[in-house]
C-alpha cells in the first residue's frame, strides 16, 4: 500500500520515521511529510503553539501538497494525533483514498462529509484527555453516517501518544498491540485492492 503518514504536534520526531520504517519493512511505500519545517519539541504546549502559529489552513495546504503527487495511486492516509486529524480531513476529501489509519486522534466532520465505505481504523488510549468517550461516541456515529467502515481499538491505561518511546506517554505493550492490529488492517486493504 501507499501510505501518507503525518506527524503529531511534536513535529517529525524519530518515532514517526521509526513507524514509517516498520511499515516499509512490511512491504508498504510510506511518505512522512514534514508539516513543521523540521521543527520538533518534547512539549505538547510548545507543539500546540507551533500548530497555531502555522494555522490550520496552512497545515492542510502543506499536507495536500505533500499528498498530491501520490493521490492518484489510492493512498492510505495515516497520522499521529494532530497528524491523524490531518489524515482524516484529507482522506474524506479524496475519493481515491483506500483507507484511514488514525493513531491517537480524530477530527471534526463536515455535516456533508462522505466516506462511502472507506475502511477506518482508530487506535486511542482509554481514557484519553484529548479524545473523550463522549467525543469518540459522537465521532463514531458521524463517521458511520458518512458511510465509513470504522473500527476503534482502545488501550486502557496508556498515555495519549503511547506509540512514541521518547515521550512520557509511551506504553510498550499498547504500542506492540497497536502495530500488530494496524499491520493486519493494512494487509486486508492490500488484499482487497
Amino acid at each position: 500500500m501507499d501510505i501518507m503518514l503525518f506527524h503529531s504536534v511534536y513535529g517529525p520526531r524519530p518515532a514517526v520515521e521509526a513507524a514509517a520504517d516498520r511499515l516499509r519493512a512490511a512491504g508498504h511505500r510510506v511518505w512522512t511529510p514534514d508539516l513543521f519545517d523540521g521543527w520538533t519539541t518534547d512539549s505538547v504546549e510548545e507543539g500546540r503553539a507551533k500548530r497555531d502559529e502555522i494555522g490550520k489552513d496552512e497545515l492542510l495546504r502543506r499536507a495536500i501538497l505533500a499528498a498530491a503527487p501520490y493521490s492518484e495511486r489510492g493512498l492510505v492516509y495515516a497520522g499521529f494525533s494532530l497528524g491523524a486529524s490531518v489524515a482524516q480531513t484529507l482522506a474524506l476529501g479524496d475519493e481515491k483514498a483506500r483507507g484511514l489509519l488514525l493513531l491517537h486522534g480524530t477530527s471534526d466532520l463536515a455535516p456533508n462529509a462522505s466516506a462511502d465505505g472507506l475502511p477506518v481504523q482508530l487506535h486511542v488510549a482509554e481514557p484519553d484527555p484529548f479524545e473523550t468517550d463522549d467525543w469518540l461516541s459522537a465521532w463514531y456515529l458521524q463517521m458511520g453516517r458518512a458511510g465509513a467502515d470504522v473500527e476503534i481499538h482502545r488501550y486502557r491505561g496508556a498515555g495519549h501518544l503511547y506509540t512514541d518511546p521518547e515521550l512520557p506517554d509511551w506504553d510498550a505493550e499498547a504500542a506492540a498491540r497497536t502495530w500488530s492490529v494496524a499491520l493486519s488492517f493494512l494487509e486486508e486493504l492490500e488484499a482487497a485492492a
